[in-house]
């Protein structure tokens, strides 16, 4: 967890899940990730990460948060999860948007640093609005000053959180809206809601990205690589030498650039260049032979 991210995250990672039988819905898997672990990617730059719900493995470390009772709402686990935060802002997010991307997360904090279009009366929230126009108060960045207060008072008026809508906190907050982009809004309540996110991950020109995004959160790395250089790389070597000789050489520029060390996806490109031309003089020697 990053120290000086500028922000906190919540991560709301509970509720009975009626729709999906009473299953574990933040363990389900999309794409052969939980959708928690999906949630906690595109926050991993938070500087403390909080769930809130039952612990459990996750593929990064975070603190843990138990609303009081369990299931007792959106509000109680945000007051839970808001207690166990320090940064002046926080961003809130329901664990079950497999497809909510880093981009959006940042332009939600933009959108509260800027204080957006309702700067001038002081915007202490911002929060996704779907492509329904629906606003998404658990996709939002918040003040966390502004969220403790409001729901101090909340909890004072009603004698409590347990089973209170989360309108009696929006409806009193100053807030800025950002549009989802293309399947942020997207969550999984149901069945065919899984089946589809599911779907749509295998459709072509997803199956890379995702593949990739789940393979590097698998092995622990964040690393931005070009991979159309690496795409390259295989095809040259697999035509240029052998076809076997394409996993092994991607493999063994890897190995190289970890041993190199410094900036990874600059040491990765420097290795596959290397590779390339390689694959290249063999290729020309092939066909020197061939005349």
């Amino acid at each position: 967890m990053t120290a000086d991210a500028g922000y906190d995250a919540i991560v709301l990672a509970g509720g009975a899940a009626k729709r999906l039988g009473g299953a574990d819905k933040p363990g389900v898997s999309v794409g052969g990730r939980a959708l928690l672990d999906r949630v906690l990617t595109v926050c991993r730059d938070a500087g403390r990460t909080v769930v809130v719900g039952g612990r459990r493995a996750t593929a990064r470390p975070v603190l843990w948060a138990r609303e009081t009772p369990p299931g007792g709402g959106p509000l109680a686990a945000l007051d839970a999860g808001v207690r166990r935060t320090g940064a002046e802002t926080v961003l809130v997010l329901s664990a079950d948007l497999p497809f909510l991307g880093e981009a959006t997360v940042r332009r939600l904090l933009t959108a509260l640093d800027s204080g957006g279009p309702d700067a001038a009366q002081g915007v202490e929230g911002a929060l996704l609005v779907d492509a329904e126009g629906r606003d998404q108060p658990l996709v939002a960045a918040y003040r966390s000053e502004s969220l403790r207060r409001e729901l101090a008072l909340i909890a004072a008026e009603h004698g409590g959180l347990t089973g209170l809508p989360l309108r009696l906190l929006t409806e009193e907050l100053e807030l800025g809206r950002v549009p989802a982009g293309p399947l942020d809004a997207f969550d999984c309540d149901t069945w065919e809601d899984i089946a589809a996110a599911r779907a749509r991950i295998r459709e072509h020109g997803n199956v890379l990205d995702e593949w990739i995004t789940a393979v590097k959160d698998e092995l622990g790395i964040d690393l931005d690589v070009d991979t159309g250089v690496l795409l390259d790389l295989a095809r040259d070597a697999a035509h240029g030498v052998a076809r076997p000789a394409a996993p092994l050489t991607t493999f063994l520029v890897g190995y190289a650039a970890a041993q190199a060390g410094g900036d990874g996806a600059q040491a990765v490109a420097e290795a596959a260049r290397k590779a390339a031309a390689l694959a290249d003089r063999w290729a020309a020697e092939a066909d020197k032979a061939g005349d």
